[in-house]
């Protein structure tokens, strides 16, 4: 690739994503694995898909990703790409066998917000502004409110330097992401950062080095100070596995309502599920339930504009047009009033959104609506193979990916 424009606030359309799987897709073969970790922002990060908020919010698909990819390259020689987009489903699929990590991660972010005196708070609001002194880390703080992205690898050598040399909360940093990533995804964040601090692989962390970031910069920086010797956090051992999802199935001869959240908005495999088309549908979204502190206007604008664009697109398929909404008690009462006897919405992973549907099911039970979550056929076969470490997982990738 040789994208020179500066990266900026994404679109958010299915079109932009479009757009740039096939501007990667000619270099996602051994170019790309020579070539990902090298963090350019004054090139547009060239040399990576930045496909990440698309994928996040599947306005395009893991599936679409790697069918596209492998039509044009061989597993083996597209292996590292293939291997970035599982990453993701990985991520999901061992958060969704283990929902109580993501929950502690909430109590613990609370207790640190809460328990934060006055000087972590200053030490905090300064790694936030990117005023630490560290080169790197500052710009990078900045990238990151300014344009809501951040490559894979400064996000490691950011989450390390915060950890082991500001010695700053790790769930602090973590909130931190979640509030500002256009790809913010409970499972992608918060399970990296745990890895970076030596939680989610026990007693394995990762130690931001000068020479690697001077290397994968190009000499853009020459970080001072970095703490490059110091022992993993210590941790409660992993909650024991729950069962893998196997979704709803919907039923026939209800009148049917289609609700989308931001975790998915290709609902094709959803429609195709369904006897007859939907009388209507609506919208939840729930960006904001990302963090007990405000998420940035660009995650806000982002998340809402996927939305529109989903519902644009597919509109024509889903009946009338309900409410976009924040508020679960708004599409409970729309399903009353529209006589809805089933409401059909793709599967939402661990976090907010699912938070926000287990509410929308207690106020939907007592009118004798159903709640019917469908689980995509990718997920149902990746999910329960998250049992371990993601090189486990990619064992079963070859597998997985001849069922495409």
């Amino acid at each position: 690739m040789t994208d020179q424009t500066p990266i900026r606030p994404a679109p958010a359309t299915r079109t932009e994503a479009l757009s740039r799987l096939s501007r990667i897709l000619p270099h996602a073969g051994r170019d790309y694995a020579a070539r990902r970790n090298y963090d350019l922002p004054d090139a547009g990060h060239p040399h990576v898909s930045r496909l990440s908020p698309y994928l996040r919010h599947r306005l395009i698909t893991e599936e679409e990703v790697l069918t596209a990819t492998l039509g044009r390259f061989s597993l083996g020689s597209a292996e590292k790409f293939v291997q970035e987009v599982c990453w993701r489903t990985y991520w999901k699929g061992w958060l969704e066998l283990r929902p109580a990590v993501w929950a502690a991660y909430r109590r613990e972010l609370d207790t640190v917000l809460e328990g934060a005196d006055a000087a972590l708070t200053e030490r905090l609001t300064a790694a936030e502004a990117g005023r630490t002194g560290i080169d790197c880390f500052d710009a990078w703080a900045h990238e990151l409110v300014t344009t809501g992205y951040l490559h894979n690898h400064a996000r490691m050598w950011f989450a390390s330097i915060w950890i082991f040399t500001l010695r700053l909360p790790w769930q602090a940093g973590a909130d931190f992401f979640l509030r500002h990533l256009l790809d913010g995804d409970p499972a992608s964040n918060t399970l990296g950062w745990r890895w970076v601090a030596g939680l989610q692989t026990p007693g394995k962390h990762y130690l931001a080095r000068p020479d690697n970031i001077v290397r994968y910069t190009k000499g853009r920086f020459a970080p001072r100070g970095l703490v490059t010797d110091a022992a993993p956090l210590a941790g409660p051992p992993h909650p024991l596995r729950r069962a893998a999802p196997v979704g709803d199935t919907p039923m026939t001869g209800l009148r049917t309502g289609l609700l989308m959240t931001e975790e998915d908005l290709s609902p094709g495999f959803a429609l195709e599920r369904l006897a007859d088309p939907p009388a209507a549908h609506a919208a939840l979204i729930s960006a904001a339930g990302r963090s007990p502190r405000p998420v940035s206007a660009a995650v806000e604008g982002f998340t809402h504009g996927a939305v529109e664009d989903a519902l644009t697109r597919w509109s024509h398929r889903m009946g009338r047009k309900g409410p976009v909404t924040t508020d679960p008690g708004a599409i409970a009462e729309w399903a009353r009033a529209e006589g809805l006897q089933q409401l059909v919405t793709p599967y939402a992973p661990t976090g907010p959104a699912a938070e926000a549907l287990d509410r929308l099911a207690g106020l939907l039970a007592p009118q004798g609506i159903r709640l019917c979550r469908v689980l995509r056929d990718w997920d149902s076969a990746a999910w329960p193979h998250a049992t371990h470490g993601f090189f486990r997982f990619r064992e079963r990738i070859p597998e997985l990916v001849a069922g495409l």
